[in-house]
């Protein structure tokens, strides 16, 4: 019965898989990310601090890539999966069916998150969900820049992030190069979220990620805090969308410029010519 079950439930389509393991992947981060969150804030801070938002962003992300990684390749962020299509590692048709699994993953893991601090959001806001002010709560969900960042600061600030996320992935798996040991990739991406977020989270919440961010956003403003998750921070919902895109093509620049483009395999003819050298002398 169970084998017959299993049948009739495979996915033979391995576009459908592939947008499935992102889909999964993506509502791992985001379950344990922002519900990180969610218990700094409605807990007023005696339940965690910004250490602990950091430390449940990177093991939703480790969690997330294992999930997700030998289907997939776990790109679990838009900017990471258009970058793959700009440089040709992954067929523009695979785009859609990518994006879509993040978007649904990210967007059902912020609805996850609302059912079960519910209780919680009310008691903390009345009933009177706001995107600023003292009882602010939109932030739990979505990135917001601090009061004191102008637009163009912000904007740097996510492209900036974004290119060191790229760099430490790359690096990560540079098997050219010292590239991590084979079944530590997942752990060392998420400590490098990690690091991310200590370093480079203040000024904007590090978003980093389209599909962290517009999925909880769109949520949000259905589920009660209306059309101000648009406008507030200077309509800041776009910097998001744009500037991690442009920060992973640069963080995919720096790596090939500096490192990659220099560092070619030996050929065979240059090993025989080495060892001739070595045996002469």
């Amino acid at each position: 019965m169970l084998e017959k079950i299993q049948k009739a439930l495979t996915i033979r389509s391995v576009t459908i898989r592939e947008m499935l393991a992102e889909a999964l992947g993506m509502y791992i981060l985001m379950v344990f990310g922002l519900s990180s969150v969610a218990q700094v804030v409605l807990g007023r801070q005696n339940f965690g601090q910004h250490l602990s938002i950091n430390l449940g962003f990177g093991i939703g992300v480790t969690l997330g890539i294992h999930a997700a990684g030998g289907i997939s390749e776990a790109h679990l962020n838009a900017a990471i999966t258009i970058t793959h299509c700009i440089l040709g590692s992954l067929p523009w048709t695979k785009l859609p069916a990518y994006l879509i699994g993040q978007f649904l993953g990210s967007f059902t893991a912020a609805a996850t998150v609302f059912g079960l601090y519910y209780d919680a959001l009310h008691e903390y806001t009345k009933g009177n969900f706001t995107v600023t002010g003292p009882t602010a709560t939109a932030s739990i969900f979505s990135t917001y820049p601090a009061p004191y960042m102008s637009l163009p600061g912000s904007f740097f600030t996510e492209f900036l992030a974004t290119a060191m996320l790229l760099l430490g992935i790359l690096i990560i798996h540079d098997e050219k190069n010292n590239g991590a040991l084979k079944g530590t990739q997942a752990l060392l991406t998420g400590i490098l979220v990690l690091g991310i977020g200590l370093g480079m989270g203040m000024n904007t919440g590090y978003a980093i990620n389209p599909s962290r961010d517009l999925p909880p956003r769109i949520f949000t403003a259905i589920a009660g805090w209306g059309t101000d998750v648009f406008t507030a921070g200077h309509h800041w919902w776009w910097v998001p969308l744009t500037a991690p895109i442009l920060g992973s093509l640069a963080g995919v620049f720096i790596h090939k410029i500096f490192i990659d483009f220099h560092n070619l395999p030996v050929t065979g003819s240059e090993n025989e010519k080495g060892q001739r050298t070595v045996e002469v002398s």
